[in-house]
């Protein structure tokens, strides 16, 4: 009766939580309402800022580079979403874009727009147009609620599908850790995957297009992921691809979308 019971519970849920993306228009399980996601992304943003070097942009010039491509990937989404109608799927969100001293190989972003771009994935972008790349594939996973989704598996797996609230109150720690591992900050935990193939097909392609309305080369994709791929042929892969599998076909997907992003581009001088 408690199993019959709970399989009821889990196929009521799974209904409940079941809405479509109006942007990629694919169905998606999604447990967590924005608002808590984005309330507990400003308390780990304030936390994880607090316990690394932060670059200034007031006198780095690639922390400027970061603030000023994030800006312009802000304003891309921004009019993209007003243009369809739908900024109110952006209500809530308060972008923040920050460089941290890593030598980590790491880009994310938590839903709401709190950005980081690590150090170390600087010299494998090389440029601003790659970076803005990176940036627009980040951004993505968090309008399309990746990290949501990723979440809502984990609570179901490994706290039996509780309220974010009453997860966080009885189990802060491993609450804590699920959501860094769902957005990509840290180590995966308790075995939740890297984002799925269908996730990085969403980010890579509206990355590009988000990159190329901002006034980007989406053409720089190419040479980012080739050099991404040869950065972790040489042993343990960078931490960007622990969360971000790179499929053998994935520069080939890039080569397909690439017409629909140079449609979107917009030269403004880089």
């Amino acid at each position: 009766m408690i199993r019959l019971i709970t399989s009821f519970f889990l196929l009521t849920t799974f209904v409940i939580a079941c809405s479509k993306n109006a942007i990629t228009g694919r169905k998606q399980f999604k447990l967590l309402p924005e608002s808590e996601v984005q309330s507990m992304a400003t308390t780990e943003y304030r936390n994880f800022l607090s316990t690394n070097k932060v670059v200034s942009a007031s006198n780095n010039r690639d922390a400027e580079m970061v603030r000023r491509v994030g800006q312009r990937i802000t304003k891309a989404v921004t009019d993209y979403y007003a243009s369809r109608g739908l900024s109110q799927d952006l209500a809530g969100y308060n972008w923040e874009y920050n460089l941290v001293e890593s030598k980590d190989v790491n880009a994310w972003c938590m839903p709401g727009g709190k950005i980081v771009i690590y150090t170390g994935i600087l010299p494998i972008t090389q440029n601003e147009a790659a970076l803005a790349v990176v940036m627009g594939h980040e951004v993505s996973h968090a309008l399309f609620n990746h990290g949501n989704e990723r979440m809502s598996q984990g609570l179901i797996q490994q706290l039996g599908g509780v309220a974010l609230s009453v997860a966080v109150a009885n189990k802060p720690q491993e609450t804590q850790n699920l959501f860094m591992t769902a957005y990509g900050v840290g180590t995966t935990v308790g075995g939740i995957l890297p984002f799925a193939r269908k996730h990085e097909y969403e980010a890579d392609h509206y990355g590009l297009n988000w990159a190329a309305m901002a006034g980007y080369n989406p053409q720089e994709a190419i040479g980012l992921w080739q050099r991404m791929e040869k950065a972790s042929s040489g042993g343990k892969p960078p931490e960007f691809l622990s969360t971000h599998p790179s499929e053998g076909n994935r520069i080939e997907q890039l080569e397909k979308l690439m017409p629909e992003a140079l449609g979107y581009y917009k030269p403004q001088g880089n």
